[in-house]
């Protein structure tokens, strides 16, 4: 990606700031140690054209590409140094066979470059498909999210501290459900959270 388009792409800043919006988002909800969102999203803009490229036109590589921006700032700000593992936030089965990747695995891979950690997508699964959230309101879009998630009973990960990614967050009912069905099973485990984008709403 040429220097002019970079410059496209506005920054959050949320990484380097405790109690930023993306973090308010679980206030009462769910524990959350740390989250950052990379960019803001806004409709009509490169950053959306890039996402669409990521997720529907099979650009594997620019989702590794895109999640090495953020490992680097996930790496500048002190407060992600616990990390021991990064898990990508599952898709369902039949939507993975039908796109052949998860987008949220290529941005993991991009940060686990950066970050020298591992990456594991058979800890947490996606055991419901849901209705999309698009056009749902806040309320409609936690419902939807209601028992979608299921996380292993593995000893190794009773106390890990844990990173959950994700393209998109708005309302962060998906990433309540996955950090919920994860602390459920851990209660021992720390979660921390980064998207490549937060859409306010």
């Amino acid at each position: 990606m040429c220097f002019h388009c970079q410059n496209k792409l506005n920054e959050t800043g949320f990484a380097l700031i405790a109690d930023n919006p993306v973090e308010k988002i679980w206030w009462g909800r769910v524990q959350v140690a740390a989250a950052m969102s990379q960019f803001y999203f806004t409709k009509e803009s490169l950053l959306q054209d890039l996402i669409h490229q990521l997720k529907y036109k099979g650009n594997r590589e620019l989702g590794r590409y895109l999640g090495k921006f953020m490992g680097q700032t996930l790496k500048t700000s002190r407060r992600f140094d616990h990390l021991d593992l990064i898990i990508p936030l599952p898709l369902f089965a039949d939507k993975f066979k039908i796109r052949g990747y998860n987008q949220s695995t290529m941005l993991s891979l991009g940060i686990a470059e950066v970050l020298d950690l591992p990456v594991r997508e058979d800890f947490i699964f996606r055991i419901r498909q849901t209705e999309s959230q698009t056009h749902k309101t806040r309320m409609e879009r936690w419902q939807n999210m209601e028992g979608v998630f299921d996380a292993k009973p593995l000893k190794e990960f009773s106390q890990l501290n844990v990173l959950i990614v994700d393209d998109v967050v708005t309302t962060g009912a998906t990433l309540e459900a996955c950090c919920a069905a994860l602390l459920e099973e851990h209660p021992g485990c720390s979660v921390s959270i980064a998207t490549l984008a937060y859409a306010e709403k």
